[in-house]
C-alpha cells in the first residue's frame, strides 16, 4: 500500500477511506503543518523527504512542479467529488495500476 501526504484542502472522509484499505495517509493537520500557508513546492519537498505521495485538489500548481522537478515520490491530483467513498475507490484504483508511482504524475477525475 502507498504512502500519501495530503494537501490542506483534501477531504478528510477520503483520506478515512483510504486508510480503511489499507493506505498509509499523513496529512498536512498531522505533519503540524496546516494553516501555514506553505508553498506547493514546500508540500513537494516535504512529501520527498518523507517519501510520501502527494495527494491534492491543486492541480494546476502540481502540474508546473512535477514538470520542474521530476524526481519526486508521486503526485495524484484529483478533482472534488462529493461521493468521497467512490474518490477514494478511484485513487486506491489508480496507485495499484500506476505501480511503482515514483516520478509519476497521476490524474483522479469525478465519476460520472
Amino acid at each position: 500500500m502507498a504512502r500519501l501526504y495530503s494537501n490542506e484542502n483534501f477531504p478528510l472522509p477520503v483520506v478515512q477511506r483510504l486508510r480503511e484499505l489499507g493506505h498509509d495517509v499523513l496529512t498536512v493537520q498531522e505533519s503540524g503543518k496546516a494553516d501555514q500557508a506553505m508553498p506547493d513546492l514546500e508540500v513537494l519537498e516535504f512529501a520527498a523527504r518523507e517519501n510520501r505521495v502527494v495527494l491534492t485538489l491543486n492541480r494546476l500548481h502540481f502540474i508546473r512542479l512535477h514538470g520542474e522537478r521530476p524526481n519526486h515520490p508521486g503526485i495524484i491530483v484529483c478533482t472534488f467529488d462529493p461521493d468521497f467513498g467512490r474518490q477514494a475507490d478511484r485513487i486506491h484504483e489508480a496507485l495499484a495500476a500506476n505501480e511503482p508511482v515514483a516520478g509519476k504524475f497521476i490524474r483522479v477525475n469525478r465519476g460520472g
